[in-house]
């Protein structure tokens, strides 16, 4: 690709101010039930400006571009600004750390930091809030209350969401044009049959199909979503489970619009940390495993398995824009002060109403009930299906019973803590294959007694992580 372009994305914001189309007043506020400002003067409602930049069409790309939000952090850069009241002409420090707007004090004009500050302060693009409080504490109480009867007795003495937070979490938005080259191998399975191997024990053989495979297509990627604070994208601290913030994407980016201090007011942010170099892995892992995913609807055939061994992308054209995101937050702190406190989430994405959180787990109670239940099956089997007198089928009573119990407790501790949980980008992402060739040939005929094709990635996931210098 050709050397990197920097978009201003600010270009039209010379005084940096929001000013009201019927009345000119510049205290600006968001309507959280429909994602519009709203003049707290006027009272008047009015929909945001587009960012043009995000309006442009993938196919279009080359080169690659980064907007001005998106640029590397100047460490060095105070985050303590002066601005120049275009009212009255005062000036106003604000301290960027603690908020990007003040009030001016002598004319009560609004002044906000629109113009981009090298310190990951202020973004691009920002999707709005589209969702009022009330429905995101309603959202969490009805996640919890489903999950209250291995709940920690602590924690449901304690849970209350009075406090809940609105919280816009820096990402970065890139879309991708390019080319992309795979080839490896694939299996299909033409049949199976049934051969004993003595003592009445049987195994299944599978009559499998080999073929080289090779898939060639021009590939758009838009607006792969990936965070941007170092905290929550693979290098946070293990007492956290800040994976549920990853858990709630995809959000609905066609809507972004250009970043404006006024959506902030009644939320908080956080402030991006990571450059566009150290999210490079990631998002080139990303782009890759998304099309090795749509590249598994061009070859629906290979019910085994396919093994790419090459995976080549030639890019043309590649745009990174800074993006505040909005995700209403709940935290509760388990055994604060010792070695075993733990930070759970529970989050709400503000524009799907997509809820996924971790609550604390009674585990002796969980753990009590789970054997209880494998006892259960395995008096069960004893009673009904083995006989007491053969200690062989008491063992597998036994061993029915311990797997029904670890089960149970296995899906439970999974529906609590969600430890697992992850936005599933390689099928999520919006991406458009064209011009696709195929080229497969047959290489040879074969029998094993493995179902599946031992080495196959075609439905596997590379997730790559944060490695932040």
């Amino acid at each position: 690709m050709s050397d990197t372009n920097i978009i201003d994305t600010q270009a039209q914001n010379k005084d940096g101010q929001t000013k009201c189309p019927k009345c000119g007043a510049t205290d600006i506020s968001l309507n959280a039930a429909t994602g519009e400002l709203r003049c707290n003067f006027c009272r008047f409602t009015f929909q945001a400006e587009a960012l043009e930049e995000m309006k442009e069409g993938v196919g279009d790309l080359q080169g690659e571009q980064v907007g001005a939000g998106a640029a590397d952090i100047d460490n060095n850069a105070d985050t303590t600004v002066t601005l120049k009241c275009t009212s009255c002409g005062a000036e106003v420090v604000v301290d960027l750390s603690e908020s990007s707007q003040a009030r001016c004090h002598w004319c009560r004009n609004m002044l906000s930091v629109n113009s981009k500050v090298p310190n990951g302060m202020v973004p691009d693009t920002i999707l709005p809030f589209k969702m009022k409080k009330d429905e995101a504490r309603q959202r969490i109480e009805d996640y919890v209350g489903q999950r209250k009867f291995f709940a920690n007795k602590k924690f449901q003495s304690e849970f209350s969401t009075e406090n809940i937070m609105g919280v816009y979490f820096p990402y970065m938005l890139v879309d991708m044009k390019g080319h992309a080259d795979f080839s490896g191998v694939g299996e299909i399975e033409k049949g199976s049959y049934t051969r004993s191997r003595g003592d009445d024990d049987k195994e299944t053989v599978y009559k499998v199909e080999s073929y080289s495979v090779a898939r060639t297509g021009d590939v758009e990627i838009d607006d792969l979503a990936v965070e941007s604070s170092a905290r929550r994208a693979g290098a946070g601290t293990e007492n956290e489970t800040n994976n549920i913030i990853n858990a709630i994407l995809p959000f609905d980016t066609e809507n972004c619009v250009k970043y404006d201090s006024n959506y902030l007011k009644g939320f908080t942010s956080e402030k991006r940390d990571v450059n566009k170099g150290d999210l490079r892995n990631i998002v080139d892992s990303q782009e890759r495993e998304a099309i090795k995913f749509a590249f598994n609807d061009t070859a629906k055939e290979y019910d085994r398995g396919i093994r790419w061994d090459k995976m080549d992308i030639k890019k043309e054209g590649e745009k990174w824009m800074a993006a505040y995101l909005p995700v209403w937050l709940y935290s509760y702190v388990e055994n604060p002060g010792t070695p075993k406190q733990l930070t759970h989430y529970v989050a709400v994405n503000a524009r799907t109403s997509e809820t996924i959180g971790s609550v604390p787990i009674n585990k002796s109670r969980m753990t009590s009930i789970s054997v209880g239940i494998g006892a259960l099956v395995t008096l069960a089997g004893l009673l009904t299906i083995f006989d007491v007198k053969e200690f062989g089928e008491l063992i597998v009573a036994l061993g029915l019973g311990f797997v029904v119990g670890f089960f149970f407790f296995t899906a439970n501790y999974s529906k609590y803590r969600n430890t697992g949980a992850r936005h599933h980008f390689e099928t999520e992402t919006k991406i458009k294959l064209s011009n696709v060739t195929k080229e497969d040939s047959f290489r040879r005929k074969f029998e094993t007694t493995d179902s599946s094709m031992d080495d196959a990635n075609n439905l596997s996931v590379a997730v790559e992580k944060l490695q932040k210098e």
